[in-house]
């Protein structure tokens, strides 16, 4: 069967819930994965999610920060939330799909809100940087665990705040020194692609040297004159599914709707059995 999977940045649902509708009017997700919630779980809006036709409806939130949601056409099998640096706080939320979403096999969708890591480049000097850093190691180590056995067919989605290529920034040069483009992310993140064997679908059918991004500062006074972006947000499916990709899009639009998130959608079908 055709699976469509939306990964996406909003940065509070609650605000930013028109731009929600109209994404879903223009591309019909089955599955629509949502980061920076920013809503506690008590709160969150699912009359309104039920409107677009999402009766499968599961979150990981908390007050004002954070945050990540999963909306499905398809049921859920089972829900899970992991925690990550002993913080309490909500990056993590997983969806497993069997039988009853008409599969042969069990599929497993993983959403992640990985810390962006402040502005400076030194766990000494940026507590945030060394979270980041100390995020990054315990997936990896988890994905060299109970992980597979658990997730043997998955895909993994979400706000991982690494540009790991040259160009998934705009200036490789220039960033080299600036949070989310730093070598010792890119290693990291480049290093649990590899050894678990993971593949970057967007990659997979943009290779470099195209420029990829998804994600414009809101600082910048004209972000597409500019164009100065960074390819933060990923879809990756595990090595089960090397097949099953079928196409990748990035609304780049979306970054000039009013009122905007800073990162855009982006969109993956598959198939799966």
């Amino acid at each position: 069967m055709q699976i469509t999977l939306t990964t996406w940045n909003i940065n509070s649902v609650r605000l930013r819930m028109g731009l929600v509708e109209r994404f879903v009017q223009k591309r019909n997700p089955d599955i629509l994965c949502l980061q920076e919630t920013k809503v506690e779980d008590g709160k969150f809006p699912t009359s309104d999610v039920r409107k677009l036709g999402f009766d499968h409806i599961a979150f990981n939130g908390q007050k004002g920060y954070h945050g990540v949601a999963i909306f499905s056409r398809l049921p859920f099998e089972m829900i899970d939330k992991r925690e990550f640096c002993m913080k309490g706080d909500a990056r993590h939320i997983s969806a497993r799909f069997g039988a009853a979403a008409g599969l042969k096999k069990p599929l497993t969708v993983h959403n992640f809100y990985v810390p962006a890591g402040g502005d400076i480049p030194n766990r000494e000097l940026n507590p945030k940087f060394g979270h980041k850093l100390d995020f990054i190691a315990e997936m990896h180590a988890w994905f060299g665990s109970d992980f597979p056995d658990a997730n043997p067919r998955s895909i993994l989605v979400g706000d991982l705040n690494i540009a790991p290529h040259e160009h998934d920034v705009w200036s490789h040069k220039q960033l080299l020194d600036v949070v989310s483009h730093t070598p010792v992310e890119t290693e990291a993140m480049k290093a649990m692609i590899a050894e678990h064997g993971w593949i970057d679908v967007m990659r997979h059918f943009t290779p470099e040297p195209e420029k990829l991004y998804t994600w414009w500062s809101y600082r910048a006074a004209d972000w597409l004159a500019s164009n100065r972006g960074r390819r933060l947000d990923h879809i990756w499916a595990s090595p089960t599914l090397t097949n099953a990709a079928r196409s990748i899009e990035i609304l780049a639009d979306a970054r000039g709707w009013e009122k905007p998130s800073d990162h855009v959608p982006v969109t993956g079908v598959f198939e799966i059995e």
